[in-house]
């Protein structure tokens, strides 16, 4: 057999796209959850470290140095293997999105932080001098300003979420990879593993794109 036959054979790959595609699918529809809910949180937890009481800004550096130092495969393995011992049993959906977006928030945290922290203190001490609540100087003062400044990490952190999905064949949920493998298996053929990593490459290389253009444009915009 060929090389063309074993890696790149049309007709396995034509037969497998169905499922390649529910597959892609599921991993948007995960990707999108894990986003969505990894997003809002790590604000939520940038803003506890940076101005809550000390035991809760302890808790949120404990948070973030433990997830952003653990692999994403072994918390998702951890909630989905693990947690039944204790009398918690998730489905495959909701252990991989739990995974995701706890790691997501870390990270997303600690970008927050970043973008916060970059605002000058005068902003502060000016809004302070003019009796504007705190409340109020973070939602109209400092954090339209550090949401411009984390747009380029975020989106990174976004295409790594995005490719991480991938391991959510550990727990047997139907995304992209797993499709492929069981398409491959069934085939006897690699060429559905060859087409699920072009369709990986046909979406991140555009996103890996953007977040060049954006970390430059940032770094115009800072310039002047």
């Amino acid at each position: 057999m060929s090389l063309l036959d074993t890696f790149f054979n049309a007709g396995v790959m034509h037969d497998a796209m169905p499922a390649l595609l529910r597959g892609l699918l599921n991993t948007f529809l995960l990707s999108i959850a894990s986003i969505g809910i990894g997003i809002p949180a790590g604000l939520l937890i940038a803003l506890i470290r940076l101005y809550a009481l000390k035991p809760f800004r302890l808790l949120a550096v404990v948070y973030i140095d433990i997830f952003r130092a653990a692999p994403v495969l072994v918390v998702m393995i951890l909630i989905y293997f693990a947690l039944p011992f204790v009398g918690i049993s998730l489905s495959s959906w909701s252990s991989a999105i739990m995974a995701l977006s706890i790691v997501m928030a870390a990270y997303s945290a600690e970008v927050f932080r970043s973008g916060i922290e970059s605002i000058p203190k005068g902003q502060f001490e000016a809004a302070a001098a003019l009796g504007l609540p705190f409340p109020v100087v973070l939602r109209k003062i400092v954090l339209p300003q550090a949401l411009r400044v984390v747009i380029a990490p975020t989106t990174s952190n976004c295409v790594s979420m995005f490719k991480d999905t991938s391991l959510a064949s550990t727990v047997a949920l139907p995304e992209l990879l797993k499709e492929a493998n069981n398409a491959q298996a069934f085939y006897a053929n690699p060429s559905p593993l060859i087409a699920a990593a072009l369709i990986y490459i046909a979406i991140l290389w555009p996103m890996v794109r953007l977040v060049g253009l954006l970390e430059r444009k940032f770094r115009g915009q800072k310039g002047h």
